[in-house]
């Protein structure tokens, strides 16, 4: 039996790939990988949308390689005119991404050689995994701040609406069961108050991002003559006073993924919140409720009952908040285990973050259209408000007035309430007599309480529903949004 030649590798991969060794890191291998794991491993797919920001990082990597004598001035020329094209084909739809170059960083760079011999040198103290948490980290930062516009956008028709709709009182609720009555201004300024929250983390995790970890090199840097605050300038990673802000260990800068977690954590989050939204308007809109009616624009009909009107663009933020937080936990999942520094595991950190920015992009504009159409049914909310019920708290802090612990008030109270129900009146109109019997505190004037004009009134300190703090409050947010 003849023996196999030693000359040619017989590998599985060999066998099935028949390509050259790879071109960006084959030097020692002799063939290229195998098609099956080109197809498993490659990430172009989804991360070529960080193409801008991977070309303004070697921009600026050109830019520093010049200035330190690693490029002369007409080979950076050549570089930083390459990559233009390159962006402008990318922009255009016309560029050819190749599965076979692995991602986005490879394929940018691939057609660059084929612009300008000097893009061999371009990676010159620089290992794919600084270039790609550099990409990254830029991409945060711009990712974060249309997050935030678009939840000022959300912020603004909910700000409008209420001061559109100061003097419409319906319940508010606890336990889904009628409490005690504040304005819809209050109602929607609750929620200003939630998407205000999400609008500072997503600055909190911009600037969390805004460290460039360029320069950092596989793990431990570079012997070249790099200058990284030249490329950390040029990228804009600056605090707020100028000053130069570099990662500080560069195996940390390599391996660390807090920003993708924090990032999808305040994503989890602004979900929750919008979800939250959606569930008290779909409840709204029902006709139990009928406390407002959605734009038609964002409501879909039912392919056999031709009444309905289905809130459908709400029941998808809420079922889309359960997807944003699916995506926190394939982070957290998907890093607890990992030793330092880069591993493979961690190109899957860009999908659930790529997503939940999609998703939560697009859901911050469904729900701003959404409250922007929202028509609300001041009768319906205000016959909602007229159960005397509601001001029951209102009549134990009467009785407290009068000189009575809280504690027995509420009993009193409580107690009155039963005796309301079982002689089926409403509660204002017990008579004195059945009333006193109860609670012999009562004043002459007890049943003035039962005005929910008045009891708005009497809410003015800081953070109640009182006309003069609803007026403050969209004064205060009309304020904060003009920046």
């Amino acid at each position: 039996m003849a023996k196999p030649s030693k000359k040619a590798p017989s590998t599985p991969a060999a066998k099935a790939s028949g390509a050259p060794a790879q071109v960006t890191w084959g030097g020692r291998f002799a063939s290229g990988p195998a098609a099956l794991m080109l197809k498993f491993s490659e990430s172009v797919s989804f991360d070529r949308r960080l193409a801008p920001f991977d070309i303004m990082g070697s921009q600026a990597q050109a830019n520093m390689l010049a200035k330190v004598g690693l490029l002369t001035n007409a080979e950076r020329d050549a570089l930083i005119h390459g990559l233009d094209n390159i962006l402008g084909e990318i922009k255009s739809g016309a560029f050819v991404w190749e599965t076979s170059l692995e991602d986005v960083h490879m394929n940018i760079e691939h057609a660059l050689r084929k612009l300008t011999p000097a893009a061999a040198k371009l990676h010159a103290g620089r290992s794919r995994n600084d270039q790609v948490a550099t990409a990254m980290r830029l991409w945060f930062k711009w990712s974060c701040s249309h997050l935030y516009h678009a939840l000022g956008e959300v912020l603004r028709v909910l700000v409008e609406q209420a001061e559109a709709n100061q003097k419409v009182v319906l319940p508010g609720y606890t336990h889904l069961q009628r409490a005690q009555p504040v304005t819809l201004a209050h109602h929607l300024l609750a929620y200003a108050e939630m998407f205000g929250r999400d609008r500072a983390r997503f600055l909190e995790v911009a600037e969390h991002a805004n460290w460039c970890p360029l320069g950092s090199g596989a793990l431990a840097g570079t012997t070249l003559p790099i200058d990284r605050e030249a490329t950390a300038r040029e990228l804009g990673f600056v605090d707020s006073q100028g000053r130069v802000r570099l990662t500080q260990n560069s195996m940390d800068a390599v391996a660390d993924r807090d920003v993708f977690v924090e990032f999808l954590a305040a994503a989890a989050l602004c979900g929750v919140h919008a979800s939250r939204v959606a569930e008290d308007l779909i409840l709204w809109s029902s006709a139990e409720f009928r406390f407002v009616t959605l734009p038609e624009a964002f409501t879909t009909g039912s392919s056999l009952m031709p009444q309905k009107k289905n809130p459908d663009a709400l029941e998808l933020l809420r079922g889309k908040s359960a997807r944003l937080q699916g995506h926190l936990q394939t982070m957290l999942s998907l890093i607890k285990g990992l030793p330092l520094t880069y591993n493979r595991d961690l190109q899957e950190d860009k999908p659930p973050v790529f997503d939940a920015f999609d998703q939560l992009s697009l859901g911050l504009e469904i729900l701003a259209r959404v409250v922007e159409g929202l028509e609300p049914n001041a009768d319906a909310c205000a016959a909602a408000a007229s159960d005397p019920l509601l001001l029951a708290t209102d009549l134990a802090d009467h009785l407290v007035l009068q000189g009575l612990p809280f504690r027995d008030a509420h009993h009193a109270v409580g107690a009155l309430v039963a005796l309301a129900e079982k002689l089926e009146t409403p509660l204002n109109k017990l008579s004195d007599a059945d009333a006193r019997k109860i609670a012999p505190k009562l004043g002459a004037n007890w049943r003035d309480v039962f005005n929910t004009t008045r009891a708005l009134a009497a809410r003015e300190k800081p953070g109640m529903p009182g006309p003069k703090q609803i007026a403050a409050q969209i004064t205060r947010w009309k304020n904060a949004l003009k920046g």
